[in-house]
């Protein structure tokens, strides 16, 4: 399994900006997905953003679209998810995750099947 590295974290005020990185151990392959999970205290995990490694098609939650942006840099094996326009609502533990992708598989369904998972990150949205 690949080792993943987060990094980027920290306290923001409402309506800022925080960009968070995942860095993977070894190389994706093209069927890969690397994608971001977040967990509010007292709540379930929910999905955040996605990107499949090889044609760098993107998905993102609702709650996220047109704030946060998914991007990978293939050189470093790293994903990155910067964050803008925060909420006080956008405050919880951000984990990356990879993981290979079964054929027609939605990111989501297999990073959350077969995914590696980071440390976490913390983001507090402070009013």
């Amino acid at each position: 399994q690949v080792q993943l590295v987060e990094s980027g974290g920290g306290l923001v005020q409402a309506g800022g900006s925080l960009r968070l990185s995942c860095a993977a151990s070894r190389r994706t392959f093209s069927s890969y997905a690397m994608g971001w999970f977040r967990q509010a205290a007292g709540k379930e995990r929910e999905f955040v953003a996605a990107i499949r490694w090889g044609n760098g098609s993107t998905y993102y939650a609702d709650s996220v679209k047109g704030r946060f942006a998914i991007t990978r840099d293939n050189a470093k094996n790293t994903v990155y998810l910067q964050m803008n326009s925060l909420k006080t609502e956008d405050t919880a533990v951000y984990c990356c995750a990879a993981g290979g992708l079964r054929v027609g598989e939605l990111p989501l369904t297999g990073l959350l099947r077969a995914g590696s998972w980071g440390q976490g990150a913390q983001v507090p949205v402070s009013s």
